[in-house]
């Protein structure tokens, strides 16, 4: 286990350095070829370093568009998933951390883009002061070459131009503009706030990586930034005639009289996006496709503080512990797809989602299913299943909120697999915490609780789980109404036999109880929460593991849903 857990964070470690040893090794190869190539001697006389800045970052960015659409392709992920299916799953569970992957790539290329566009705004403001000046420079007597063919140099053609001008009617310029804004619009509305409370605006404005990728492969056409043709190179090489060009009289007569003759470089964007846009257009059709396929609604259950259950049918579904769907209602919006953990087991003849009221969709979905029942398109189940738990003798459980959905499936199938006396499962004892801000949002969960104790019960297996809920917020009115209550069977808030605690866990107790009740086992800590709540859980795991190889051993597992 700690081999799989080494492994785990060795590869993705590899996959961080691979990737940011080949961004190092782009910037720095093409950096040192344009500050010191010779075709780009006259380029680099007018702007300086500045174009190796320039022309670096493009490359990187090159890199970086290449890879920010092949996180997202879900299909594509679970064909590489089920085709790697022979190989570790620790590998395999590097796929989940896809958009974590997709966000470090744009954060890349927001910083490129930063680079590049100062560098060429300060590219343009030395092309325009070289063609104002009139001192005999070298840059000014390059700036004034072939203005009348196509052979120039220097793309501002006339003392009246200005910066801004070139910014806002040359191809390069516009589209600069255009990807730079599309590019903050969807960075910006893609923060954690704006995904949870609107997400639909985060859903339509990450629609203009459209506008992005068009732009980029239009961006480099024009060709603004120029190097010396092969040919004029061979006749005057700018080492042998750079110094005649600013002391040229009327009557040349040496090797360097011909003026130098200058060329575009070829644009190369759609070169490296080529291939991950028709992947991702591939994606795109297969969506379509399996979401026309049918999905029957069999059961809507709606609990209390607007949640809504449901449990659907759909042929050739095959699902595994903690997976999740994306689902569409047309009737609601025709474009948005919404991910949902799912909440059954694979050994239940249907799949179900638990809908929160949070946000304008689920909430307009939930009020359709109180009037009717909507058609709803599915497409999935992605993700890699949570088969860990089953790993380990003693699971520590823990769900914060809403993180708990994955653990209703997980809970249902370590029933399932402990009646059918399943092989698979080495699973001796379970610790459930549950940590929960309103009463209101127990009830769902309450009641899958309260039938797993009953069976449990019935079998003479109640010990098998021991779960703790944890009300993180309340009020006087509950605190009185408990204090009545306290030496009643079952619990006040929940109805279940275990009481509720109030407040957060003392974790250093929990696990000192764990490791006390366990003194030889290797316990499997899980976790579906906020990152502030894994940190603590990594802490007590060091904490309370033994160093004798014989003893107790926690290992932890974020789960990613």
């Amino acid at each position: 286990t700690m081999g799989n857990w080494l492994v785990n964070h060795w590869f993705s470690a590899a996959v961080l350095a691979a990737w940011l040893g080949i961004n190092i090794f782009l910037f720095t190869y093409y950096f040192l070829f344009f500050d010191r190539d010779e075709q780009y001697f006259y380029t680099r006389a007018i702007l300086g370093s500045a174009l190796a800045w320039a022309r670096a970052s493009a490359k990187c960015l090159n890199f970086n568009s290449m890879l920010i659409l092949l996180p997202v392709c879900r299909n594509l992920l679970s064909f590489l998933r089920g085709t790697c299916s022979c190989c570790r799953r620790t590998l395999r569970k590097q796929l989940d951390h896809n958009l974590t992957f997709h966000k470090l790539v744009a954060y890349a290329l927001a910083l490129l883009t930063a680079v590049h566009t100062i560098a060429h705004l300060f590219n343009l403001e030395r092309y325009n002061q070289s063609q104002q000046a009139s001192d005999g420079s070298l840059p000014a007597v390059l700036s004034k070459m072939h203005l009348q063919g196509s052979k120039w140099l220097n793309p501002i053609h006339s003392n009246q131009t200005t910066v801004e001008y070139v910014a806002f009617t040359t191809i390069p310029g516009l589209t600069g503009v255009i990807i730079t804004l599309a590019l903050i619009l969807m960075v910006t509305s893609s923060t954690e706030f704006i995904r949870r409370n609107y997400f639909e605006l985060f859903w339509y404005t990450h629609h203009l990586f459209l506008v992005y990728f068009a732009g980029l492969v239009i961006h480099g056409i024009a060709g603004l930034v120029r190097g010396q043709t092969e040919q004029s190179m061979a006749e005057v090489h700018p080492y042998d005639c750079a110094e005649y060009l600013t002391r040229q009289g009327q009557n040349c007569t040496h090797s360097c009289c011909r003026d130098p003759e200058f060329g575009s470089i070829p644009a190369e964007s759609w070169k490296w996006v080529l291939a991950p846009i028709i992947l991702y257009v591939f994606e795109r059709i297969l969506r379509v496709w399996r979401a026309q396929q049918k999905v029957l609604v069999t059961k809507v259950v709606m609990h209390p503080a607007r949640v809504l259950e449901l449990q659907m049918q759909k042929k050739g579904f095959c699902m595994e512990v903690g997976q999740y769907i994306f689902v569409n209602c047309p009737a609601i919006s025709p474009l948005e797809w919404h991910p949902f953990t799912l909440t059954s087991a694979p050994e239940e003849d249907f799949f179900s989602i638990h809908v929160r009221a949070a946000g304008d969709w689920t909430e307009r979905l939930i009020d359709t299913f109180q009037l009717e029942k909507p058609r709803i398109e599915v497409d999935g189940p992605f993700g890699t299943a949570s088969e860990d738990v089953f790993q380990y003798e003693v699971a520590m459980l823990v769900g914060a909120g809403i993180g708990v959905t994955p653990f209703a499936s997980i809970l249902k199938s370590i029933w399932y697999k402990f009646q059918q006396a399943d092989q698979t499962l080495k699973t001796k004892k379970i610790y459930f915490y549950w940590l929960c801000r309103d009463t209101g949002a127990f009830a769902w969960f309450n009641d899958l609780l309260a039938s797993l104790e009953q069976k449990m019960a019935e079998s003479g297996k109640a010990d098998f789980l021991t779960y703790r809920l944890f009300l993180t917020g309340w009020d006087t009115s509950i605190a009185n109404n408990v204090a009545l209550h306290f030496d009643t069977a079952t619990d006040t808030v929940t109805g279940l036999r275990h009481k509720t605690s109030f407040g957060r866990p003392m974790w250093n107790m929990e696990f000192a109880a764990v490791a006390a009740a366990h003194p030889r086992s290797v316990v499997g800590v899980f976790l579906c929460g906020p990152e502030a709540l894994a940190k603590s859980l990594q802490k007590s795991c060091h904490q309370h593991s033994s160093l004798d190889p014989r003893k107790v051993k926690f290992y932890f597992n974020k789960e990613n849903f």
